[in-house]
């Protein structure tokens, strides 16, 4: 076989590459990109219901200003058991958190059942925290993956997400098998990497969910608390790079974001495309493909399925 792209060492410069016909040594590079300046740790819970409703926020602020950090989502362990679970804000047993739940799925739009938690509750949220852990070991975007999809399980389809078949089940459906990635997170080492979460949010200070904390390559740092308008991210973010003006790339068309998110409520997209709740489907009609999704409702709220 001819090699057409042989390889030679040039003896005066000592550099060694492919020969070309032009060996100058000059070439042409694209630097335009920007560097990503900082580091975002996210400190959040699959159970969380105030970071279920962030979601739509999160993710507008994730595609178009994504750029300019890394994410480091970070497991927070909200309740590892009720007996001695104590909160300030008035819950103390598995059914006082329902109708909390469902206040905040009617505040914001993103749908909570919350029944599960009169007769089938989660036990402890650490139980899908150390699976989210195991994943990320493997494949740090498909734990990404499995937490949203762990989300929609409890929040608005009320599934124990502490139940084994069911993990097991939501692991299947992101391409990794369920029974040994559940199975690997009862092991000591699956608690000793969500342990490592713990330390890295406690130096943080941080202590509740969901808080933002953006921290630049000079060590210095801001953080949210909280659910903030899609401003006040980028507030944080302009303020720990004061010389340059943030830009924010374009956003995902619908068709590509529902292909990656396969399910999309009402109140992402009226967030990611600034449409209002009025027009959504017209919205979608005109973006999508008719044979391409469904229309579902639960709890009063659109979403939309992406039809595989």
């Amino acid at each position: 076989m001819i090699n057409k792209n042989p390889m030679m060492c040039d003896l005066e410069t000592g550099i060694c590459g492919p020969a070309e016909e032009d060996n100058t040594g000059l070439e042409l590079i694209d630097l335009s990109a920007p560097r990503k300046k900082m580091n975002l740790y996210y400190a959040t819970d699959p159970i969380c219901s105030h970071c279920w409703a962030l979601e739509p926020v999160l993710r507008r602020f994730t595609e178009q200003y994504g750029h300019y950090f890394n994410m480091h989502t970070l497991m927070g362990g909200l309740v590892e058991k009720w007996d001695d679970f104590d909160d300030t804000s008035g819950i103390s047993k598995p059914s006082d958190v329902a109708k909390h739940w469902k206040e905040i799925g009617l505040h914001s739009r993103m749908p909570i059942n919350g029944d599960l938690w009169f007769d089938n509750h989660v036990t402890s949220s650490y139980i899908p925290s150390r699976v989210y852990k195991v994943i990320q070991q493997k494949d740090a975007k498909l734990a990404v993956v499995f937490l949203r999809k762990a989300r929609e399980a409890v929040l608005p389809f009320n599934k124990n997400i502490g139940s084994d078949h069911i993990l097991i089940d939501l692991v299947n459906k992101i391409g990794l098998n369920g029974e040994e990635i559940v199975k690997e997170s009862y092991l000591p080492a699956a608690q000793e990497l969500l342990q490592e979460d713990f330390t890295t949010l406690s130096h943080l200070d941080v202590r509740g969910f969901p808080t933002l904390v953006f921290i630049n390559e000079e060590q210095k740092g801001v953080k949210v608390v909280g659910v903030k308008s899609f401003e006040s991210y980028i507030e944080a973010l302009q303020q720990l790079l004061p010389d340059e003006k943030i830009q924010p790339a374009n956003s995902p068309n619908l068709q590509s974001l529902l292909q990656k998110e396969e399910l999309l409520f009402s109140k992402e997209i009226e967030e990611m495309y600034r449409v209002e709740e009025k027009n959504v489907e017209a919205f979608i009609q005109k973006e999508l493909a008719g044979h391409s999704y469904a229309v579902e409702e639960i709890l009063g709220e659109k979403y939309i399925k992406a039809l595989i």
